[in-house]
């Protein structure tokens, strides 16, 4: 029996602008017009010296090299940007137009049947353009063919046409249709696929500051419950520690006991209030320190250790040397959540694997419990999202996501192939490491 492929899915910041539909549209335009440029170039032979039909060679061909020469600077433009604005896809559609149009004075005019291609360019405006601009192409595309029913160099037909004219229009008609066909739904499905990738980074975006400012909410509500009761449990730590040296109190060693119960439990209060603080995106009055990774890991293992001495814990270091952090305290309490929801989920013995390549800080748990079902990896990372069936559970690993979000790593979650679920968050080095070291592997 072959195993089971693990389930797996990934969450992890998008590389993909908005604005870079328009980069891949005019990519596809420059396309068009080379394919433009070839024709216009094959028939203007055909017909010039196959067909005996006089053409003014030298204006026809020089609209096919300023066409080249617009294609090229297209190119360059493309190489040095990242994103193509409307505008400038506007013009872009608009010189095909005109070019067009010179192709056809020169040819014809509106006796030319390739006068249908106008069409080709209001289809295109349609799809990539504003309304507006869009009504722009529509506008100048009519105003030309118009123009060119008026003014235009009639075409010198050879004596063995004489007769045909009918026919010969026909046949031109049917070749521009097919032409027009093949165009548009060759160019017209990439383009919609660019669009619907656009549109769907747009919803990403959207479901991305729908979460942000649920974390921001959170935080003025963690900001409000440290102000609430920060107070109340400073001064029960305070009257503790004043019981602690009371002689009634240290003279009963069952008192003793309660009291440095009490003490503990207050100070478990305030590590879980600084907990929330820091996931919400607040330090409460922790600075970042500078630890060596290592050191950082075996940290944040022997602390959970003694929180939770009933699960079994077990760091695994690569054979590598790790660089300096600046350990902030938000990447403690994403692993530490990590931890926890293991726990919770019902493993009974973790595995937290630290390792290094040149450019991330890879930290994995990997647990013994029931694992991802495919739902909870569909929806891994999103608020509310929890397979322990508690009130307002799932907000772990939606903190978790942001905060490494945050930081420029990547979060990848899925089913060990022994079982369990296993989480991996990759962190920068160019962003936590220092310099020094960085330069020093």
């Amino acid at each position: 029996m072959t195993a089971k492929r693990p389930l797996r899915t990934r969450w992890l910041p998008s590389q993909w602008p908005a604005d870079a539909a328009g980069r891949k549209n005019m990519a596809l335009l420059v396309q068009l017009r080379w394919i433009a440029i070839a024709g216009q170039i094959a028939t203007i032979m055909v017909v010039h010296y196959f067909m005996g039909i006089t053409l003014p060679l030298r204006s026809m061909m020089t609209v096919v090299g300023m066409a080249g020469l617009f294609n090229l600077g297209s190119l360059a433009l493309l190489r040095r940007r990242t994103d193509i604005s409307h505008a400038e896809l506007f013009l872009a559609l608009l010189f095909d137009v005109l070019s067009l149009t010179a192709q056809l004075y020169m040819s014809g005019g509106a006796t030319n049947p390739f006068l249908s291609l106008y069409l080709v360019q209001v289809a295109l405006g349609a799809m990539l353009l504003h309304r507006w601009s869009a009504w722009g192409i529509v506008f100048v595309s009519t105003l030309c063919a118009g123009v060119l029913t008026l003014f235009f160099r009639p075409l010198n037909f050879s004596d063995r046409f004489i007769g045909h004219m009918v026919d010969l229009h026909i046949v031109g008609t049917w070749i521009c249709f097919a032409m027009i066909a093949i165009l548009l739904v060759l160019f017209m499905t990439r383009i919609s696929r660019n669009l619907r990738v656009r549109e769907a980074y747009l919803a990403r975006l959207r479901q991305q500051a729908a979460e942000e400012e649920h974390i921001v909410r959170m935080g003025l509500l963690a900001s409000g419950a440290a102000h609430e009761l920060g107070t109340p449990l400073a001064q029960l730590a305070v009257v503790l520690g004043d019981w602690r040296h009371m002689p009634q109190i240290k003279a009963d060693n069952a008192l003793v006991e309660e009291v440095a119960e009490m003490e503990s439990a207050v100070r478990r209060c305030k590590a879980i209030l600084s907990g929330i603080l820091m996931s919400a995106g607040e330090a409460r009055g922790e600075a970042p320190t500078i630890v060596d990774v290592r050191e950082f890991s075996e940290e944040i293992a022997r602390d959970w250790r003694m929180t939770h001495p009933g699960t079994a814990l077990r760091c695994v270091f690569g054979p590598h040397d790790y660089p300096r952090i600046v350990a902030d305290p938000v990447i403690r309490q994403a692993i530490t959540n990590l931890l926890d929801n293991a726990r919770e989920a019902g493993a009974s013995y973790i595995t937290m694997l630290v390792g290094r390549d040149s450019s991330w800080i890879n930290i994995a748990v990997h647990d013994n419990g029931p694992g991802f079902s495919a739902e909870m990896l569909t929806d891994f990372g999103k608020p509310y999202r929890s397979s322990k069936g508690k009130q307002g559970g799932g907000l772990g690993l939606f903190l978790v996501v942001n905060v490494v979000r945050k930081l420029g790593g990547l979060v990848d979650a899925s089913n060990g192939a022994d079982g369990g679920a296993l989480i991996q968050l990759r962190l920068p080095l160019a962003t936590l490491a220092l310099e020094d070291d960085v330069d020093g592997e």
